[in-house]
């Protein structure tokens, strides 16, 4: 199908309405017959209805040669829908109706009096721009109340080329928002995509022998055929990708147009925005992640990651030009890659609901191959079952989103959502795809740099990833054979908790019939089972587990602390700083006191040093706090002088550090009885931000707790802190006291956090 066609298609509408205008005997002067919509546009399908306004002024009645009009137009057989209104009325009626005032803004001249076509014309225009601010949030909530109802056209199984999210409801929406003179779109871009969907349903319309937007099952073949495309899977993919780029348009544009409608202008302002440095390359203008002056990517390989990341964390656009610019320039990751860019993809996979987005500019921009090669393998492939609503690409996406919500019930994280990453990057070939999958995942995690037993768990996890959900479906949970059958592939309590996490996430993410009350209490029911069947029952694993005695701390992704307490002079505690690798290690050596890892880790937050990991211990009196942090530089003089300050109360890092701060998760405190026979365990859970390890320590000082032991991680987005607490005269709390400490670090935490509603 071309344009030509659609234009010979108008040509021969216009033609039948001037005959039938003429024929009427209708006046010259004061009324005319518009053409409005996709008519009023030019694009008439095979079989489109004829969007038609009969205009008349004011002071000029039709009268019943009104009615005449329609006739032979009738007698024609097209489909016609079809008005008569004065001019006020169409005015009126666009400032009351938002799809009548997008149908107006297409408006075309047929037959009558053009000068009142151009009144009408001009009229709607200016109202549309005048009233843009108070009118662009009701069509945003149009526009989102659309997807929600048929999906997106890149991901949908059933995608409706005109209604489903990037279909031609949303190209004609940008048409729109490009004429409230707010905000402008790459019109070239644009028109390509706006004319090949345009070709499709025409394509469509003939493949079906009447007018349709949704593309069933059995019309791919066919579409394929007109198109010039040499199967189905190749149709699916052109259009769903038209569809990703239409999306992608959209949701920049919708940004921007949040970003114009909130920024506060004044005479002074320039016509640059103004950029916020957030450090390490980046930094945000307008509502963008963008590259901060100076940026280098042919010498940091991990500002892709960086840019994402921040992106993603913060619910902001990764600016387009920058994703393109660092996918061209930046420097290759090393193989393996560094722990440092392993972090930031976590952060990013763990983000939430701004992976969405971000992941979605990293794909149209040409920069996730540099991450990912193996992304292409499902790049827009269509779900063999029915009962998937997305793509294999977006489920993927979306399986990462729900198992952001679900890493409070694991103690790594970071498995967790890089086994949904690449838990069905098997799809696509004749191998059974968790059979095919394992291999793949097992290369993709070594090249990332985890350590081999990291590695195989991480390919365990995605060869078995429907084992739980089959078996609690098919088979009896109360024979002993069924709960066997499952830790005969998964066999440790660690892989099991990590498996029934990556169960949920990926039903959620598929339909909502492929996560039922039902089936959720089947899949937990066989969980639980299998957990007692290892003895775990339901107490966490890994961090309540570790052993109390100094260790070498153990890097991982970015991190900060903080501080409280007052006790002996500064200048007893000794900073060494030495180079460690991707980054450095910061050891502090001081007498032992209430309050003293409170004041170091103030220490190093108020210096913006980002800490990865960190251990503390006392013993003989002397305390010794090792921190593993990002390579800045730092001075160990400073370091002595701000600590003394902080002691002396020159310094109150409360006010510095305390500020509640956006998460998306409540933190949890959980009190692990069995962990340890000295001391109490509590492990600590919340998002990863400054000043955890302040408030940790200040609630349990508050209480006359003293820590014996801290273990301080994180993993990806999430901070894992293991706090062995004792009485101060050295005993374990008894269960009471215990629960006082948890309850005064849970409510510091919890006024630290302003909650997303979302």
């Amino acid at each position: 199908m071309t344009s030509t066609t659609r234009r010979d298609r108008c040509a021969a509408a216009d033609a039948l309405v001037r005959t039938a205008y003429d024929e009427a005997g209708l006046p010259a002067a004061g009324v005319a017959v518009v053409a409005v919509g996709g008519y009023g546009r030019g694009e008439l399908a095979p079989f489109s209805d004829l969007d038609v306004v009969l205009v008349h002024a004011d002071d000029v009645a039709p009268g019943e040669r009104a009615g005449e009009l329609w006739y032979p137009l009738w007698d024609s057989g097209v489909a016609l829908d079809h008005a008569v209104r004065s001019l006020t009325e169409c005015v009126e009626a666009a400032a009351a109706d938002l799809r009548v005032a997008l149908g107006l803004l297409d408006l075309r001249h047929l037959a009558g009096d053009p000068h009142l076509t151009l009144r009408l014309r001009t009229t709607v225009l200016a109202q549309w721009r005048r009233d843009a601010r108070e009118r662009l949030g009701a069509l945003q909530e149009t526009v989102r109340d659309r997807a929600e109802r048929r999906g997106e056209l890149a991901h949908a199984a059933v995608p409706d080329l005109k209604e489903s999210a990037g279909g031609l409801r949303d190209a004609t929406v940008l048409k729109a928002l490009v004429a409230t003179w707010l905000v402008d779109v790459p019109h070239t871009d644009l028109e390509r995509c706006r004319t090949q969907l345009l070709d499709a349903r025409d394509a469509l319309h003939t493949v079906a022998g009447r007018a349709t937007d949704r593309v069933a099952p059995e019309h791919w073949a066919g579409l394929a055929h007109e198109l010039g495309m040499s199967d189905e899977r190749a149709a699916q993919r052109h259009l769903r990708a038209l569809g990703r780029r239409m999306t992608h348009l959209s949701h920049l544009t919708w940004r921007r147009v949040d970003a114009a409608l909130g920024r506060h202008r004044t005479a002074r302002r320039g016509r640059r925005p103004a950029l916020q440095p957030l450090g390490h390359g980046v930094a945000v203008a307008d509502g963008e992640i963008v590259l901060a002056a100076g940026a280098r990517p042919d010498r940091d390989p991990t500002l892709l990651l960086r840019a994402a990341a921040e992106a993603a964390e913060r619910g902001l656009v990764l600016a387009p030009p920058t994703a393109a610019r660092l996918a061209r320039e930046s420097a290759d990751l090393l193989t393996p890659w560094p722990s440092e860019a392993r972090a930031l993809l976590v952060r990013l996979l763990g983000a939430g609901e701004g992976l969405r987005i971000v992941w979605e500019t990293l794909d149209e921009t040409g920069a996730l191959p540099r991450l990912l090669p193996e992304w292409e393998r499902i790049r827009l492939l269509p779900h063999a079952s029915v009962v998937h609503r997305f793509t294999v690409d977006r489920h993927v996406v979306e399986t990462c989103i729900e198992a952001s919500g679900l890493i409070r019930h694991v103690a790594r994280p970071d498995l967790l959502l890089l086994a949904a990453l690449l838990h069905d990057i098997g799809k696509g070939g004749t191998v059974e795809h968790c059979e095919a999958g394992e291999p793949i995942a097992r290369e993709v995690a070594g090249r990332l740099g985890l350590p081999p037993v990291d590695v195989e768990r991480v390919a365990r996890l995605v060869r078995w990833h429907l084992l739980l959900a089959q078996t609690a479906t098919t088979r009896d949970p109360e024979d002993p054979a069924t709960v066997a059958s499952v830790l005969a592939e998964v066999p440790t309590a660690a892989d099991l908790g990590l498996l029934i996490q990556l169960t949920e996430a990926d039903a959620r993410a598929t339909a909502p019939k492929a996560w039922t009350p039902w089936r959720a209490a089947l899949v937990r029911d066989l969980g639980r089972r299998c957990l007692a069947a290892v003895g775990t029952g339901t107490r966490r694993e890994e961090p309540g587990e570790r052993r109390e005695a100094p260790t070498t701390p153990v890097a991982g992704p970015t991190r900060t602390g903080t501080r409280t307490g007052t006790g002996t002079p500064a200048a007893r505690a000794r900073f060494v700083v030495e180079q460690a690798p991707g980054g450095q290690r910061i050891t502090v050596i001081a007498p032992d006191r209430p309050g003293l890892l409170a004041d170091v880790a103030a220490v190093l937050a108020l210096g913006r040093l980002a800490v990865r990991s960190a251990r503390a211990w006392s013993e003989a009196g002397r305390a010794t706090s090792v921190w593993e942090t990002e390579e800045t530089p730092v001075d160990p003089a400073v370091l002595t002088t701000r600590l003394e300050a902080i002691e002396a109360g020159r310094i109150d890092p409360n006010t510095r550090l305390a500020r509640p701060a956006p998460a998306r998760l409540a933190p949890t405190v959980t009190v692990c009885a069995s962990a340890s026979d000295r001391s109490t365990v509590l492990e600590v859970r919340m998002d990863d931000r400054p000043g955890v390890v302040h408030l940790v320590a200040a609630a349990l000082t508050s209480v006359g707790v003293t820590v014996s032991s801290a273990h301080i991680e994180t993993w990806g987005p999430q901070a894992v802190d293991v706090f062995y607490v004792r009485e101060p005269r050295g005993e374990p709390l008894s269960p009471a006291r215990a629960e006082q400490a948890a309850h005064a670090v849970r409510t510091a935490l919890l006024g630290a956090v302003t909650l997303d509603p979302g």
